[in-house]
């Protein structure tokens, strides 16, 4: 794999069951929504609503063990959510599922069918490899704030992906940051996939990612890399 993922020892300490599956992806071509992604995103909340059986999304096991890692590092899971929570809450709201790109639509029908969270970073904004640690507070954090390109700074103890340049996403996988996010021009892509526990799933989410991601980009180069 060209691009090394690494997970601090303070955070395995923290949820000794987190696991993660990385999809490496070359020479996608991105477009804007189509009929084909809007179809898949619909089905994902078809997906969703089955696997649930009117349970609320907090209420499945995976989200309950997501929810006791925010906890542990002192977020507040009502308030900040992990991502797959809030997308499914979206995805059973009345209007559904934004429809964004057509990678950004295939990695959250992804993560709404399977329940799990899934991020896309683009490999050519990504600065060394990338680490998953507790922030010190100092890192930056390029976002938006009312329209405008801010920095901010995680919390102490906050759980956050990084590489060289600064954090990549807040509070696990809660919110992503503007410099390294999937865009329009994005060609090269790493689709990361987290689990909690037994109740992930993430090697069958995985599979339907890459096959995806072929379907869509007919002649990328894409490589699974299994669970660590």
């Amino acid at each position: 794999m060209a691009l090394q993922l690494t997970v601090a020892d303070d955070v395995r300490a923290l949820a000794p069951a987190f696991h993660h599956i990385a999809v490496e992806a070359y020479d996608l071509v991105n477009t804007p929504s189509t009929d084909g992604t809007s179809a898949l995103l619909d089905d994902a909340a078809r997906r969703l609503a089955a696997r649930l059986d009117g349970r609320a999304p907090h209420e499945d096991p995976h989200m309950t063990d997501w929810r006791a890692a925010y906890t542990a590092f002192g977020a507040k899971p009502n308030r900040t959510r992990n991502s797959a929570e809030a997308l499914a809450k979206r995805a059973l709201a009345d209007g559904g599922l934004p429809r964004i790109n057509t990678l950004v639509d295939v990695y959250n029908a992804i993560s709404v069918a399977h329940l799990i969270p899934v991020g896309g970073e683009d490999l050519d904004h990504i600065k060394g490899g990338m680490r998953l640690i507790r922030a010190t507070g100092a890192e930056d954090f390029v976002t938006v704030a009312a329209g405008e390109p801010t920095v901010e700074h995680p919390d102490a103890g906050e759980v956050v992906w990084c590489d060289d340049e600064g954090v990549t996403c807040r509070r696990w996988n809660w919110r992503q940051g503007t410099r390294t996010r999937l865009t329009d021009t994005s060609t090269n892509a790493l689709f990361l996939l987290e689990g909690m526990g037994e109740h992930a799933g993430l090697e069958a989410a995985g599979a339907e990612l890459a096959e995806l991601l072929e379907k869509f980009s007919p002649g990328a180069r894409i490589t699974l890399h299994a669970a660590v």
